[in-house]
C-alpha cells in the first residue's frame, strides 16, 4: 500500500501540489495523469525519495524496493546486456561473493538463494526484455557509448523492468520508443505483478495496463477505479461544462457518418469506411478540452488537386551511396490517410523525407503534382524553435509579405491569439512548442501533412484534440507515430517498413499487434503454463479453420502484385519507349493501351476478391476469439 499525506511542493511562491492525498491500494496499477505542467514528474520524485516535500508525507511498507529512472541516460564502455544484468544488485553480489568466499556453509546459502532468486535464467530473462525494446544480439553487446541518448534511455528502462522493484515507477516510458517496443512494453507491463505507478499519455496503455487512474488538478489528486476510459466516463459526470466538446464530437460523428453512408457499398473505399466506423465507435467524451481555449488545432483546408498527389515506381532512396530503401510502390491520393509502420532504423523517417521531397530517389521514378504543397512535421522543428522569439515574430518570418491579420489568423487556428501570440517562446511548455511548429508548417495549407511523431509532448486531451483536427483536415495525411489511439482514429492505410522496403499492411492494427508480439516474444511474464497451452492449441484450430481463407487473401495479393507491376511495366514502355522490353517494344500503342485496360480490368475485380476475403477472415478471427 503506497499513501500520499497532503503532498505540498511550492515553486516561485506557487503550489505545484497542495495537500495531494491518495490511498494506492496493494498491487495496484495506477496511471498518473494531468495536463502538461500539472506536477506529475514532481509527485514522482517525491514518491521515489529524490524529491523533500514543503509539506505532508509519502508512506509505504518498510523495505519496499523502489525502481525509477534517472534523467541521466547510461554510458560507458559496458554494454546493454551487461548494464540490464548489473540492474539485479542482489544476483550481482552473491556471484562475486560465492568467488571470493571459501566457508562451505555461506557457499550453500549462496546457491540456495541464487536458486531462489532463480539467477541461472537471469541472463534470459535480460536478453528477451533487451529484444523487445529493440536490441538485437548484436546491439546487446555493443559498448553504451555507441548508442545515442534515446537508446541509452532504452537500456535504462530495461534495466529497471529487468530488476523487478516492489515499487515500480515510470515516468513517460514510451518517449523514446517506436510503437513496436510500446506494444512489447505494454504487453510486459500487464504482467508485471507489484505495485506501479506509470505517467503517460498514451491512451491504450492506460486502458490495458493500469486498473486505477490517479488524477492530478489544481494541485489535488483524485484516485479513480479502472482505465482511462472508465476515468473519462466518471470525470464526466462531474464536469458541468462539457457542452463546446459535445458540439465538436457532434460534427466529427456527422462527418464520420456521412462518410461511411458514401462509401460503405463501394469496394474500393470500403475498407476506409469500416476504418471510419470504427473510429466512430471508438469515440469517446472529452473530459477537459471545452475548458481550455488554447487547446486549438485548426489544419488550412488546401485548394483541391487532382489524385494523386505522388507516385512512387519502383524507387530507391537513401544517403550517398547507401540505398536505405528500395522497390518503393506507393501510389498517394488526396484523401489518404496513411500510417507508417515499422521499428526506428527501419526507413520511416527516410521514406517521409522522400515523399516530402526533402531527398530525391537513387532509381526508379517518383511523380508528384507541381502544385502540391507538403506540411513536414518532425520533433527536430520543435527543439529549433527560438526560444527568445514570439510566435508572431516566428510566423512573420516565415509569411512575408502577409498582412499582420492572416498571420494573426494563422496562429488564432491553433490557440495563439490575444497575449499568447506576444509570449516567448522560452516560456512556452514542450506541448505548446509542438503546437506552434504545426502551425509554422501549415501557414500555406498544405495537401498533404506528414506528421513524424506528433504527440511526444502532448498531454491526453490535447492528442484527443490533434486527431480531431486531423479527421477534419482536407488533405493527405502521412504520420508515424508510437500513440496506437491516435493511428486508430485517423489512419486507413497501413504501410510496414521493414527489410529495406515499405509494403501494404492489409491486416488492422490489433492485426499487427500480434504481429509484433510474435515476432519479439512478447511474453510480460503472465499467464499460466496450461492458459498458454490452450491458448496456442485455439490459436492453432483458428488458423485451421481459416486457412482457406487465409490462402486465397495470399493468392489475391500475389495476383494484385502481379498485375500492378504489369500495369507499371505497360506504363513506362508507353511513355518512354526505350526503356520497354524488346516484346513491348514491337507492340504498337494502341496494343499497348488495351492490354493496359485488361490489366486494369482484372485488377479490379481480383481487389474485390480481396476484400470479400478479408472480410471473411476477420468474420472468422472474430468468431474464434
Amino acid at each position: 500500500m503506497l499513501n500520499l499525506n497532503g503532498i505540498t511542493v511550492r515553486l516561485g511562491g506557487r503550489a505545484i501540489l497542495d495537500g495531494a492525498s491518495a490511498t494506492l491500494p496493494p498491487r495496484a496499477r495506477v496511471g498518473l495523469i494531468g495536463r502538461n505542467g500539472a506536477g506529475k514528474s514532481t509527485l514522482m520524485r517525491i514518491v521515489a525519495g529524490l524529491l523533500e516535500p514543503d509539506g505532508g508525507a509519502v508512506e509505504m511498507p518498510r523495505g519496499s524496493r523502489i525502481g525509477y529512472v534517472a534523467q541521466e541516460a547510461p554510458a560507458g564502455s559496458a554494454t546493454p546486456f551487461e548494464t540490464v544484468l548489473a540492474a539485479d544488485t542482489e544476483r550481482a553480489a552473491l556471484l562475486e561473493e560465492a568467488e571470493h568466499t571459501e566457508d562451505p556453509h555461506r557457499i550453500g546459502e549462496i546457491h540456495e538463494r541464487l536458486n531462489t532468486i532463480e539467477a541461472h535464467s537471469a541472463p534470459a530473462r535480460a536478453a528477451r526484455i533487451l529484444v523487445g525494446l529493440g536490441f538485437d544480439e548484436t546491439m546487446q553487446q555493443a559498448p553504451l557509448d555507441s548508442f545515442s541518448g534515446g537508446w541509452r534511455m532504452r537500456v535504462a528502462l530495461a534495466a529497471l523492468l529487468f530488476s523487478g522493484p516492489d515499487l515500480l515507477l515510470l515516468d513517460e516510458p514510451s518517449n523514446h520508443l517506436d510503437l513496436e517496443a510500446t506494444l512489447w512494453l505494454e504487453n510486459f507491463l500487464r504482467g508485471y505483478r507489484a505495485t506501479m505507478l506509470v505517467v503517460s499519455h498514451e491512451r491504450d496503455l492506460l486502458n490495458n495496463v493500469v486498473d486505477h487512474i490517479l488524477h492530478l488538478d489544481q494541485g489535488k489528486v483524485t484516485l479513480y477505479v479502472g482505465g482511462y476510459d472508465a476515468f473519462e466516463r466518471q470525470r464526466a459526470e462531474r464536469l458541468a461544462q462539457l457542452e463546446s466538446a459535445r458540439t465538436a464530437q457532434t460534427k466529427q460523428r456527422a462527418k464520420l457518418q456521412d462518410y461511411i453512408a458514401r462509401n460503405s457499398a463501394r469496394a474500393s473505399t470500403a475498407k476506409q469506411a469500416q476504418s471510419r466506423a470504427k473510429a466512430l465507435a471508438r469515440m469517446q467524451p472529452i473530459a477537459e478540452i471545452a475548458n481550455d481555449p488554447t487547446l486549438v488545432f485548426g489544419f488550412p483546408s488546401p485548394e483541391p488537386l487532382r489524385p494523386p498527389l505522388v507516385t512512387l515506381d519502383m524507387a530507391s532512396v537513401g544517403y550517398g551511396d547507401k540505398t536505405i530503401l528500395s522497390k518503393l510502390n506507393l501510389r498517394l491520393d488526396p484523401d489518404d490517410r496513411i500510417a507508417l509502420l515499422g521499428r526506428n532504423g527501419n526507413g520511416k523517417t527516410t521514406l517521409a523525407r522522400l515523399l516530402a521531397a526533402q531527398l530525391t530517389p537513387q532509381d526508379g521514378e517518383m511523380s508528384a503534382s507541381g502544385k502540391m504543397k507538403v506540411g513536414y512535421f518532425t520533433q527536430y522543428q520543435v527543439e529549433e524553435l527560438d526560444g527568445s522569439d514570439t510566435p508572431i515574430e516566428h510566423m512573420s518570418r516565415l509569411m512575408k509579405g502577409a498582412t499582420p491579420a492572416a498571420v494573426r489568423a494563422q496562429l488564432g487556428r491553433f490557440g495563439f491569439s490575444g497575449d499568447k501570440a506576444t509570449q516567448k517562446v522560452s516560456s512556452f511548455s514542450g506541448g505548446e512548442r509542438a503546437r506552434l511548429a504545426l502551425a509554422l508548417i501549415t501557414r500555406e495549407a498544405p495537401h498533404m501533412l506528414i506528421l513524424d511523431e506528433p504527440t511526444n509532448h502532448l498531454d491526453v486531451d490535447t492528442r484527443e484534440a490533434l486527431v480531431q483536427a486531423l479527421n477534419e483536415y482536407e488533405g493527405a495525411v502521412v504520420v508515424v507515430s508510437h500513440d496506437r489511439h491516435m493511428l486508430e482514429l485517423t489512419a486507413d492505410r497501413l504501410v510496414l517498413v521493414d527489410g529495406g522496403t515499405a509494403k501494404e499492411f492489409t491486416g488492422t492494427l490489433d492485426d499487427y499487434t500480434d504481429f509484433v508480439l510474435g515476432k519479439s516474444g512478447g511474453q510480460g511474464g503472465g499467464g499460466s503454463k496450461q492458459n498458454r497451452k490452450e491458448d496456442r492449441k485455439a490459436a492453432a484450430e483458428a488458423r485451421e479453420r481459416t486457412a482457406g481463407l487465409r490462402k486465397a487473401v495470399k493468392e489475391t495479393e500475389a495476383e494484385m502484385a502481379k498485375l500492378t507491376e504489369r500495369r507499371s511495366v505497360i506504363d513506362r514502355a508507353m511513355f518512354d519507349p526505350s526503356a520497354a522490353s524488346p516484346q513491348d517494344a514491337k507492340r504498337s500503342s494502341s496494343e499497348l493501351m488495351r492490354e493496359r485496360a485488361q490489366v486494369e480490368d482484372r485488377l479490379v475485380r481480383a481487389e474485390a476478391q480481396w476484400l470479400e476475403a478479408t472480410e471473411a477472415l476477420e468474420v472468422g478471427k472474430a468468431a474464434a476469439g
